[in-house]
């Protein structure tokens, strides 16, 4: 009878822990499946895209420039990404004309241009800002020809004058010209309302090639500005209304 009460209390004590154990797997299973979702929702939101901000507009000084020299045309189209933290790549597009008078010569520059870089920001926003104080750098390509209107031969003596030369061999078209250029630049972007931002830039250029023309000279490159013959160091700015677009990529 004792070995049977020894049975009964074993067997006993085996569904007992069966039971407990049966009853606290679902509990482990549930903890465990919680983890797992808890992991997954973390990955996704690691992976959550981040919002972006593109940036695009006008330089407005060069229409203003028209306005008030006749001789001159311009429009410069600008865009700006941010791709890190404050790292923006920026592209700037743009076309002018322009007719001046050189020492002996007067002649028309006409051409687009192209830069493509970098914006640094210096600046830190509070939340939700998208202002910058930034340094930068381009590199600007154009594409230009150079039209002679007329010049004046150089005379060693003007007893009889100064003859101006209209037509002839010299006054003509130098098409099909390039120029490339680096460009170091520092500016500001203010959030003015809405999306809509105030720009500012200063540039520092230095010239890195250029296609020479025939019997003269590039005095003038669309998107770099005036050139010499002893100098290969340019200068430029611009005054940009750009609308910003969120975006996530």
């Amino acid at each position: 009878m004792k070995k049977v009460r020894i049975w009964l209390f074993t067997i006993s004590l085996l569904f007992s822990v069966i039971w407990v154990q049966a009853q606290q797997s679902p509990t482990v299973l549930l903890d465990q499946e919680t983890n797992v979702i808890e992991k997954a929702i973390d990955t996704l939101k690691k992976r959550e895209k981040k919002p972006y901000t593109i940036r695009f507009g006008i330089d407005i000084s060069k229409p203003v420039m028209a306005q008030m020299d006749k001789d001159f045309f311009g429009l410069e189209l600008v865009g700006d990404i941010r791709l890190f933290s404050e790292f923006y790549g920026a592209v700037e597009l743009g076309n002018e004309k322009k007719t001046q008078q050189s020492e002996r010569i007067n002649f028309t520059t006409s051409g687009s241009y192209l830069k493509i870089g970098f914006d640094y920001n210096m600046y830190e926003n509070w939340k939700g800002m998208n202002n910058a104080i930034f340094l930068g750098m381009r590199l600007g390509n154009s594409f230009h020809k150079q039209t002679v209107n007329e010049y004046e031969p150089y005379q060693l003596h003007h007893f009889w004058g100064s003859e101006i030369i209209k037509n002839g061999d010299q006054i003509r078209e130098h098409d099909e010209l390039q120029a490339r250029w680096l460009e170091v630049v520092a500016g500001i972007k203010v959030k003015m309302f809405n999306n809509f931002y105030m720009g500012f830039s200063l540039r520092l250029n230095r010239l890195l090639s250029h296609t020479q023309p025939d019997n003269f000279d590039n005095l003038h490159l669309p998107g770099f500005n005036k050139k010499t013959d002893e100098n290969v160091w340019g200068a430029g700015f611009n005054y940009t209304i750009t609308y910003a677009i969120p975006v996530k990529l």
